[in-house]
């Protein structure tokens, strides 16, 4: 069967589309040669009836039909293909003699752009800054995350296959494949947001898939003081952390904004040092210009060439690095992110889930020992106690905000246990309207990094850790 597939110009970087060739399960044939791109769509189109499928089919036959048009063209007109779309909409309406009102014919043109040009039925939801994830819980249920709350929407797919094609577009470009035989992929779209997708017969109701969307415009330290996930004072001493070379972990559960906080700790990272990034699936978007991004590999389907993250850890200390950002640590590569951190790449970040910042440590060991190295569990510990300055631990709450729980300080080991003490901590206040009111503030313990930050001539006022002002005189 021949589909569109939607391409980057490499010229100007638009977006521009063109016929290939697709497999039986829509998957594109070269799949390294486009990435499909949302469009521009501000209302969910209405539910798909076998009416609609039909149409789109034969809309989709007649635009791979057509010539190709040249290529000055599509650099002039980005939105060629969707007036295409609108025009064939228009003459097979007038062809089969229907009288349709102008709201009908608007809805058919706009399913056709999602379904031929971008991510079918979820295309709207891609477009909305409100949604920050999406789940498709196989063909006919597809839920969103909107302002931290779960909304089931009317929003459905034809069948499994109609759901199989999206996934195949989404995963395609990238060079990944979801089929019998390795029926999960994690992957990203062309924006940063990331995807995971599970087909039978693992996933027993149907393919399913799982978006989380970033943010168009990457946030910032002044973000978060807004949203109140923390305060100014918090913000200077994380800015003086990141600026004085201290390893962070940044730890919390799924969904709590590991990322979306590590992105903005690495915003902090001097523009002159050279930065390797190391993720699954690349998300973080750092905004300095020497930044190296590195990428995991799965599998191929002979079950070779596979590039784990800890290969990529053991690479990038190769490559000169300043700084080495783990998107997150997950198995063994934890043990070699803290020899990295313990042989002179200090500034080092990376994120791990755990519940609390203290479980975080413990994962820390856990996944050292997965490392399939017999090494001692003190060995492990002290290898923590001396990489790991800052943990930081990041909650969200029952109304769906996001907040810094948590910011402790690896004080060292005594006997056999890590100490670390809590810098700052989250004051809870209750709830108030259905929001949780509270924020972060210091317990008055004095840092050992204060040391550090003098060496890097960076004052903190005494405030900031809840020490009250020195008077004039000393009284």
């Amino acid at each position: 069967m021949v589909r569109l597939r939607i391409g980057r110009s490499s010229e100007r970087g638009e977006r521009s589309a063109r016929p290939v060739e697709h497999d039986e399960h829509g998957a594109p044939s070269s799949p390294a040669e486009s990435v499909a791109a949302p469009l521009n769509l501000t209302t969910p189109p209405p539910l798909l009836n076998r009416d609609d499928h039909d149409f789109i089919q034969a809309v989709q036959q007649r635009l791979i039909a057509e010539p190709d048009p040249p290529r000055g063209r599509l650099e002039a007109e980005p939105d060629y293909f969707q007036q295409r779309i609108s025009a064939i909409v228009t003459d097979l309406l007038e062809q089969g003699e229907r009288v349709v009102p102008e709201r009908e014919r608007a809805r058919l043109v706009q399913i056709a752009q999602a379904d031929i040009l971008g991510f079918g039925p979820i295309e709207p939801f891609l477009a909305d800054d409100r949604v920050s994830e999406i789940m498709v819980n196989g063909p006919k249920q597809v839920w969103i995350e909107r302002e931290g709350r779960l909304h089931e929407t009317s929003i459905s797919f034809m069948d499994d296959e109609h759901v199989r094609r999206i996934i195949s577009r989404i995963i395609a470009p990238l060079g990944r494949r979801c089929d019998e035989s390795s029926p999960m992929v994690d992957a990203r779209l062309p924006d940063g947001s990331r995807v995971n997708a599970i087909i039978p017969p693992l996933c027993l109701n149907g393919p399913s898939i799982t978006i989380r969307k970033f943010a168009r415009r990457p946030l910032t330290i002044d973000d978060l003081i807004r949203f109140g996930a923390v305060t100014p004072e918090v913000a200077e001493f994380l800015r003086a952390c990141v600026t004085a070379r201290l390893n962070v972990v940044v730890s919390g559960g799924t969904g709590a904004g590991k990322t979306t906080l590590l992105n903005v700790l690495s915003s902090f990272i001097p523009a002159d040092e050279r930065i390797i990034t190391i993720e699954n699936a690349a998300e973080l978007r750092l905004m300095q210009r020497h930044v190296v991004t590195l990428e995991s590999r799965p599998a191929n389907l002979e079950g070779r060439g596979e590039i784990t993250i800890r290969d990529l850890v053991v690479n990038a200390l190769r490559m000169r690095p300043n700084r080495i950002v783990v998107g997150e640590c997950r198995s063994g590569e934890a043990l070699d992110m803290l020899q990295a951190m313990n042989t002179g790449h200090d500034g080092s970040m990376t994120t791990v889930h755990a519940n609390s910042a203290r479980d975080a440590l413990a994962r820390i060991e856990t996944m050292c020992l997965m490392a399939g190295m017999d090494l001692p569990v003190r060995a492990i510990r002290e290898q923590i106690a001396n990489a790991v300055q800052i943990v930081i631990q990041i909650e969200r709450h029952q109304d769906g905000s996001r907040r810094l729980g948590r910011i402790c300080e690896i004080t060292g080991l005594e006997g056999d246990v890590i100490t670390m003490s809590d810098l700052f901590s989250f004051k809870h206040g209750g709830l108030v309207d259905g929001h949780v009111v509270g924020q972060i503030m210091p317990t008055g313990v004095r840092p050992r990094c204060i040391e550090r930050f003098a060496q890097h001539n960076i004052t903190l006022a005494p405030q900031i850790f809840g020490f009250a002002a020195a008077r004039p005189g000393g009284r």
